[in-house]
């Protein structure tokens, strides 16, 4: 397994070690050791399994606060995604930046997201299955979201018209909320 950094701290791509031959591919999605071998040290203890059937689907910004965050580590099982991942750590450099990475059955690329960062994606093609693992349970109490759209982000995404849940139309703006210190 190879990492890459990005330009927020933390934030990492993984690209599996993937076998190919004339019946297929094979590779380890998940394996802790090369993990701990490459300083990423989460105990994952919970899986989160999406479908987005439509083209266009828009799933976040979503965190939860502490004392509840978790890391996450997003892989596309069936289909294509925009993967945006936002700094919420205020003594972080990028606070308030974002960068957005393609996710894809395809490239097999996965994203290592640390507390701290808010994450959202965007379905690139129909019927997209996306796999994440997270180091903390989900806890309705610390659920937090940023509105998809926030004009103080500017983050490019690749709808302009996205099919959005109840919960992510109402989310506030990136400034009307209580971040990671």
């Amino acid at each position: 397994m190879k990492k890459e950094t990005t330009a927020l701290s933390g934030v990492y791509i993984l690209q599996p070690n993937v076998f190919t031959d004339l019946r297929g591919f094979f590779m380890e999605s998940y394996n802790d050791l090369k993990l701990r071998n490459l300083g990423l040290e989460a105990v994952f203890i919970q899986d989160n399994y999406s479908l987005s059937v439509d083209v266009g689907v828009v799933r976040g910004l979503h965190y939860q606060a502490l004392p509840k965050a978790q890391t996450k580590l997003v892989r596309v099982v069936s289909g294509a995604i925009y993967d945006v991942v936002v700094d919420l750590r205020k003594s972080s450099p990028t606070f308030g930046k974002w960068i957005g990475v393609e996710l894809s059955s395809e490239n097999k690329k996965q994203l290592y997201i640390p507390v701290g960062c808010a994450h959202g994606f965007c379905t690139l093609v129909p019927n997209t299955e996306v796999l994440y693992k997270v180091d903390e349970y989900y806890s309705p109490e610390h659920d937090r979201g940023i509105l998809w759209s926030d004009s103080e982000l500017g983050i490019d995404w690749p709808t302009s018209e996205p099919i959005l849940s109840d919960k992510d139309h109402k989310h506030s703006s990136f400034r009307n909320d209580d971040y990671f210190d």
